[in-house]
């Protein structure tokens, strides 16, 4: 039996670059509703203490772990020192916490959190690029996994790997030393195909965000005018299930690889209009069925 854990993302309560799209919800909380939901972790967001004293006594209240977490990383601008300076406090929290990986997002040259830029405007990088981006990451990917604690590489709408076209070339030209988050959800949204995806990387998975899409929704977006943030708040992305994503097809294919590890719950929606305990409750759901379905036991 292939083993499988199932964790969430706190961006189902509030939304760390959509204020309005937050529930008044306190860590304690979003922990509480994530527990009940039958998630086992949570990857860290802006609520998150950042020390083990502080936040180890809330999830052993909630039986939770630390499953990842996002950090806002500027290796495209060639600076390694200064971001081994400002991802060391966060490394030693993940390490303390246990926690599986940091999830490294390239915020250089991105507009995924700009909401006057519209997704056509997205920096698009040549291969001489991409190499020396690649090869600069992968230094950086290795340090932190010497240190005690690997990255997982997301790739990301509106940021400098967004495409499958692009995130092939940063795979071809990065090492070992610097894993792969596989998003099926972002990549969905950058017109990739999602099974093709992990049939050519599926060697540096380490680590898997369950986001489904509206396709419906995406179709009407105008990359020329609206932004990343513009198709969030419209609702393109959802919890497995809701969606568009045939996320039995997409696990069957990892199962057939043998990935083990997180299956992470990344849906950022308005909470008004999806209650997050609803809604992460419906994707736990989903996902176990499907798991079950290919050969995964989840541990609790």
């Amino acid at each position: 039996m292939l083993k499988a854990k199932l964790g969430i993302s706190p961006i189902c309560w509030w939304n760390d670059d959509l204020v309005e799209l937050s529930d008044d919800v306190s860590l304690e909380e979003c922990l509480r509703q994530a527990s009940v939901a039958g998630y086992s972790g949570m990857e860290t967001g802006r609520r998150f203490p950042m020390t083990m004293v502080e936040l180890g006594p809330v999830l052993d209240a909630h039986k939770m772990s630390v499953c990842g977490g996002w950090f806002s990383g500027t290796i495209l601008n060639g600076d390694l020192a200064e971001n081994k300076d400002q991802i060391r406090a966060q490394m030693d929290l993940f390490i303390a916490a246990k926690a599986p990986c940091i999830v490294y997002g390239e915020v250089a040259q991105s507009i995924q959190g700009d909401r006057s830029k519209p997704l056509s405007k997205k920096t698009k990088l040549d291969e001489l690029q991409i190499r020396t981006y690649a090869h600069n990451m992968t230094l950086f990917g290795e340090w932190c996994a010497e240190q005690g604690m690997p990255l997982s590489y997301h790739h990301h709408m509106a940021a400098v790997i967004e495409t499958e076209a692009e995130l092939d070339l940063f795979m071809k030209h990065s090492g070992a030393g610097i894993p792969l988050l596989y998003d099926a959800g972002h990549m969905a949204f950058a017109g990739g195909d999602v099974l093709r995806v992990i049939d050519n990387h599926h060697a540096r998975i380490t680590h898997v965000h369950t986001k489904d899409v509206r396709a419906d929704v995406i179709s009407t977006i105008d990359r020329t005018k609206e932004s990343f943030l513009d198709a969030v708040v419209k609702g393109a992305f959802t919890v497995p299930g809701d969606g568009s994503l045939d996320f039995d097809a997409i696990i069957k294919r990892l199962a057939g690889y043998g990935y083990e590890g997180w299956f992470v719950v990344e849906a950022e929606q308005d909470p008004k209009k999806a209650p997050p305990l609803e809604w992460s409750t419906k994707g736990n759901a989903e996902l176990r069925r499907i798991l079950a379905r290919h050969g995964y036991t989840v541990a609790n």
